[in-house]
């Protein structure tokens, strides 16, 4: 029921304007340093080379960075987005003018680690829940601009994606009903089938079992476990299995690396963490540079 994502798919046309901002934001006017310090025509050849073990991602976008500062810089893959890399491992090399690589570095390695450290964290909690029937998904905890690429990194991971944003599907929680005169869940999950698109999914928070039972008695697709103790999950899931029809469940809230697979064995559908994406530590990632002459 999740929605249908090529995970090994990356719009560039979505990210450019992104890639654009983080261009201008650095470089600006020019870079001071390498075009007053560099000899006129100077070329280098550098690689990425990470300095700890996790899997890459981000290297589809690193083309586009040196493209749009400089056609000249070639970039040649030397491995994949979503593969596991070691430490010491060359993952990339690039070739160029020299002030242009060097305009481009903090740009490229921004993306690169932050892409790959998320990445990396995500294989973490898959690996974690491995065995189950459980499945990670990421949530809309994201940096402002960098959802389709953190999102993108989740599923470089193995992981898999909640919604996108508030557009693809109904998710309704406390603040919702309170702000509706506290209706039953009943009316608002009834409300959301007659003024929402054919399909779409209505997922409702539950916070205690009886909100629980209001979610069961209203028919919602997902009922989401927000912030249960494993003792309640394991208690709601009783509840919803006896129950009539199927919804799918889901465990969010606090969610780490030590309480994922106890949850996970409860039997819950998914795991949404917010962590992938609004705590994940960047990859170490350096690019050693090495000058190759000079252009004519």
């Amino acid at each position: 029921m999740i929605d249908e994502v090529d995970s090994n798919s990356l719009d560039l046309s979505q990210v450019e304007p992104l890639i654009r901002f983080a261009i201008r934001e650095d470089i600006g006017k020019g870079d001071l340093t390498s075009s007053s310090v560099l000899p006129r025509g100077a070329k280098a050849r550098g690689t990425f080379v990470v300095k700890e073990g996790g899997i890459i991602a981000g290297l589809a976008v690193i083309p586009l960075i040196f493209r749009i500062i400089n056609e000249k810089v070639k970039f040649i893959p030397l491995t994949h987005d979503g593969e596991t890399v070691a430490s010491g491992m060359p993952v990339a090399q690039i070739t160029g003018p020299a002030i242009s690589i060097l305009s481009g570095e903090r740009v490229a390695l921004n993306f690169l680690q932050r892409l790959s450290g998320i990445a990396t964290l995500a294989a973490r909690f898959v690996e974690e829940v491995r065995g189950t029937k459980a499945k990670i998904l990421d949530t809309r905890k994201t940096t402002p601009g960098w959802r389709y690429l953190e999102k993108y990194a989740v599923r470089m991971g193995g992981a898999l994606n909640h919604r996108m944003g508030l557009y693809d599907r109904v998710l309704i929680k406390d603040n919702h009903l309170r702000l509706s005169a506290n209706q039953p869940v009943s009316e608002a999950v009834s409300r959301a089938r007659k003024r929402c698109p054919a399909g779409t999914l209505i997922e409702v928070e539950a916070e205690n079992l009886a909100q629980v039972e209001e979610a069961l008695s209203a028919s919602a697709d997902i009922i989401m476990l927000d912030n249960m103790s494993v003792k309640l999950i394991n208690q709601a899931i009783h509840m919803i299995r006896n129950a009539t029809g199927t919804p799918l469940i889901e465990a969010s809230g606090g969610i780490t690396l030590r309480n994922a697979r106890s949850i996970a064995q409860t039997g819950v559908d998914w795991i949404s963490v917010g962590e992938l994406t609004h705590s994940a530590k960047a990859l170490d990632i350096a690019l050693d540079l090495e000058p190759i002459g000079r252009s004519d």
